[in-house]
């Protein structure tokens, strides 16, 4: 019976996936889509002909299958990367035992709170949880955080751990949260905005009722979030994590142990350097052009930032390196922030910016150059596991791809749509977009495939293209969160070190919450006349 009752590894049902996308591969009808490449916002997208699907001849997937990892690392390289470069850059931070002296100096902090009989009623973690939830639903919204949250899982699930909570909720605060708001997007442009250029409608346009949208969903998460946060702190052992998170535990309990607070030669170095260096950055790039919707903001941020790296980080260290190693990793988000929404970063930037963390981080406390390689092989090992999930994840794609099976999936699925009502209608586009979130996580490459074909159906049944929008962008966020096909999904359960199969069992339930409420969303979209629409 217990052998009966035990959930299969996770590279087990990976695999397993990939051989049922093999066999698809000799059941369903090979066939494509003609594609050209198109000009959406000033960037160059491959799109699909409308009307241009044809049957092609059959590519059924055999021994494929043993190569689809070796394609799925080829495929999926930068994540995999991006994953190896923040395993050793934490490694090399977590062994300064900043992080350890942050989260203490954080809670004493919090507990000094309670004595104010307002925050002691309503509880420090609870605004705490509501604060940091907001915070990354916002970021999701606004510039697409996703790859992004890999580098704070590693921070905030011990925080979560800290206060009392579990793994999964760590997780939610951060990953869920940018994923909730990355779904009721407001000003996105990896999906918004190539969505909406696709459909030719005017960029960021029905921002009002999108901004509805992500309130009424992060207020949602913030609740499902609470509750089971407010089970597990009453009784641990509710969490089914309880007893995998007593890794997070042990750590806890080894930053208990006396830390000896010093200020380091070698921190004094690390700081002028880079302050040295952000000055450079701060002539080159006096102003940051930040574009909001259709408003265009410039900001002197480097600047500004290299003038608070001063004057935090001298502050920093007339305490102890611990806290300059912390202003470290605060400026690193700062630098992220401004990267991803004034300069486009993505994954080569965003890893090189950890990875100038992780070694001046290394340096800062002392170490020796020795010792800085020493650690970061260490970190980047400890992702290896991870890293070869999101390589099979990469291989199911390939798999389907390579069987052309994708397009008659998505041309049978979009057929339907010509004999239905509005209602109905948006609703079989959302569970279209849905399913095929499933095995096309991608929001950028599910835009340019499926818009081309939903925008002129919209036409046809009465319904609005923004509603079509919508429609997608509720589809290709929610299941993100479960697919096994998602990197960043995998990548941050590994980080977090939470089993596939428990994720999916706990997310299940809010899972099938958030699709409903992402339907019940949609029908004012079709029934009345809201701005933009």
């Amino acid at each position: 019976m217990l052998l009966l009752k035990k959930v299969p590894h996770t590279y087990a049902i990976i695999v397993s996936v990939i051989l049922f996308c093999a066999v698809l591969s000799w059941v369903v009808p090979a066939g494509e889509y003609e594609r050209q490449t198109s000009d959406v916002n000033g960037v160059k997208r491959t799109v699909i002909v409308p009307g241009s699907f044809h049957r092609v001849e059959a590519a059924p997937q055999t021994w494929q299958v043993f190569s689809s990892l070796l394609d799925g690392f080829e495929k999926q390289a930068g994540i995999i990367a991006f994953l190896l470069i923040v395993g050793g850059a934490f490694q090399l931070l977590n062994s300064s035992k900043a992080i350890d002296v942050g989260i203490l100096s954080f809670l004493r902090a919090s507990r000094r709170l309670e004595r104010y009989r307002l925050m002691k009623t309503i509880g420090v973690e609870r605004v705490i949880l509501v604060a940091v939830i907001v915070l990354f639903s916002l970021f999701g919204a606004v510039f697409g955080m996703s790859e992004e949250t890999l580098a704070f899982v590693i921070i905030l699930v011990p925080l979560a751990i800290s206060m009392g909570y579990d793994s999964i909720t760590g997780l939610c605060m951060v990953y869920v949260a940018a994923h909730v708001g990355f779904s009721g997007a407001v000003l996105n442009p990896f999906t918004i905005g190539i969505a909406q250029g696709i459909s030719d409608l005017p960029l960021f346009s029905g921002f009002e009722y999108r901004l509805a949208c992500w309130c009424v969903l992060t207020v949602c998460l913030i609740i499902c979030v609470l509750r089971y946060a407010g089970k597990v702190k009453r009784n641990p052992s509710y969490s089914p994590m309880y007893r995998a998170d007593e890794y997070w535990r042990q750590k806890e309990k080894q930053a208990d142990i006396r830390i000896e607070y010093a200020v380091l030669r070698q921190s004094v170095y690390v700081y002028f350097i880079l302050l040295a260096v952000l000055v450079v950055f701060s002539v080159y790039y006096p102003l940051t052009e930040f574009r909001i919707g259709s408003v265009v903001l410039n900001f002197c941020a480097v600047p500004l930032a290299t003038g608070l790296f001063a004057l935090s980080g001298g502050w920093a260290l007339k305490k102890s390196f611990h806290f300059f190693v912390l202003v470290l990793l605060a400026f690193t988000i700062v630098f992220l922030i401004v990267g991803v929404m004034g300069y486009g970063w993505y994954l080569s930037e965003i890893s090189a910016l950890f990875l100038a963390m992780g070694i001046l981080s290394g340096y800062a406390a002392g170490k020796k150059t020795e010792e800085v390689i020493k650690l970061f092989q260490e970190g980047a090992k400890d992702m290896l596991s991870v890293a070869i999930v999101v390589a099979l994840a990469g291989g199911i794609i390939q798999v389907l791809q390579d069987g052309k099976v994708i397009d008659p999936i998505l041309h049978a699925l979009a057929s339907g749509l010509h004999k239905a009502g509005k209602v109905v209608s948006i609703g079989v586009m959302y569970g279209i977009q849905t399913l095929i979130n499933i095995i096309i996580p991608s929001g950028s490459a599910k835009a340019a495939l499926t818009m081309p074909i939903m925008a002129p159906f919209s036409d046809v049944v009465g319904i609005s293209r923004q509603a079509t929008v919508m429609a997608y962008q509720f589809g290709d966020g929610f299941t993100n969160m479960v697919t096994p096909t998602s990197p960043v999904l995998i990548g941050a359960l590994g980080l977090a070190r939470i089993p596939y199969e428990i994720w999916v069992k706990w997310f299940g339930k809010i899972l099938l919450l958030f699709i409903l409420l992402g339907f019940l969303l949609l029908i004012p979209a079709v029934l009345f006349n809201l701005p933009g629409f």
